[in-house]
């Protein structure tokens, strides 16, 4: 598998020390890390898992600056050049110590803070690592425990689109969600209103569903009995008030290959935020086809098409309607 390279301008890690139910702490380091070959891989690797994990929240920064800085952090940096990256590190590191203090479930780790550039964005990320123990098997063939870090079950981490907040962009920071109690107190610590237009979001996942539907190049049945599946599993959620999982969803929709339907609704281009409820009205495209022109509007249903009701005509661009409503039929004899 070959990682996607980023250009990383700055990078430093800190230790927050916390145990659950215990007071946190910090340990700052006061240089940036120079960029090795090693560390490079690091980031490589912690942004491609990143990139992958679905069920990411999605916002931007809270207007209130003082109860969440920040937004006032980056901009010292950023824009007034007035905080350099160390300096914006510790700030950052002080205000985590203080989310972390009111989250009584939240556990420390190292903090691996870095600026970096993919070529379309300049971005902050930041990612709380913890070390796990493996095996590793010595020069004399003994088998010993080895320390390294956790990078498969990195469960907090976020990152701030710089050139997307410069712009003025609806959303631009992200983060994962994980278990409910550790993303409210990073969102916090981010500072990031991440409230979710159902309408939006519904709509979003409903071009994502057509989007696989695409890359698969699904047979016309598969496709309809795929957005089927979507519409009845959605619409039920949205009657009952229940928020959407993209792992269930991928479960309910593509029983057969989730993975493959997850992965396309938790992609970045998409930024399909997780948890909210399916807006009814947003979902109806899975299932019918509406369209106006100047002089006309018309809706039918995806099955109208199989069962030859509906017949669209590629080589002379028509749409042909059979079993026309007497009331209707009546209306244009008349006419």
């Amino acid at each position: 598998m070959t990682l996607l390279q980023h250009t990383i301008t700055d990078l430093i890690v800190h230790k927050l020390n916390k145990e659950p139910h215990g007071p946190a702490s910090v340990a700052l380091r006061h240089a940036t890390v120079p960029v090795t070959e090693s560390v490079q891989r690091l980031v490589d690797h912690l942004c491609q898992h990143y990139a992958e994990r679905p069920g990411k929240g999605y916002g931007r920064f809270e207007d209130d600056e003082d109860n969440f800085p920040m937004a006032r952090f980056v901009r010292q940096h950023v824009v007034e050049h007035s905080l350099d990256f160390v300096g914006l590190s510790h700030l950052m590191m002080q205000h985590l110590q203080v989310r972390a203090d009111q989250e009584q479930l939240a556990s420390g780790g190292y903090v691996l803070i870095a600026r970096i550039n993919n070529s379309i964005s300049d971005c902050l990320l930041v990612v709380l690592i913890t070390e796990a123990v493996g095996s590793a098997i010595t020069d004399g063939l003994e088998i010993v425990d080895n320390i390294h870090l956790d990078l498969a079950n990195v469960r907090v981490a976020g990152r701030v689109d710089m050139t997307a907040w410069l712009r003025g962009a609806e959303r631009y920071i992200s983060f994962l969600k994980g278990r409910g109690d550790v993303a409210q107190y990073f969102k916090l610590f981010l500072g990031c209103n991440d409230v979710v237009i159902a309408l939006k979001e519904t709509q979003k996942l409903v071009l994502g569903l057509n989007q696989f539907a695409d890359a698969q190049k699904l047979e016309p049945t598969v496709r309809d009995q795929l957005m089927e599946r979507a519409h009845g599993y959605l619409d039920e959620l949205g009657g009952q008030s229940e928020p959407v999982s993209l792992d269930v969803i991928a479960q309910q929709v593509w029983p057969d290959a989730p993975e493959r339907l997850r992965d396309t609704l938790g992609g970045e281009a998409l930024e399909l935020a997780s948890g909210f409820v399916p807006d009814r009205r947003a979902i109806k495209p899975l299932v019918r086809f509406k369209a106006n022109a100047p002089k006309w509007k018309i809706e039918f249903d995806r099955s109208s098409l199989r069962s030859g009701a509906v017949i669209y005509d590629k080589k002379t661009d028509t749409l042909v309607l059979y079993d026309i409503p007497e009331q209707l039929k009546r209306a244009l004899l008349e006419e």
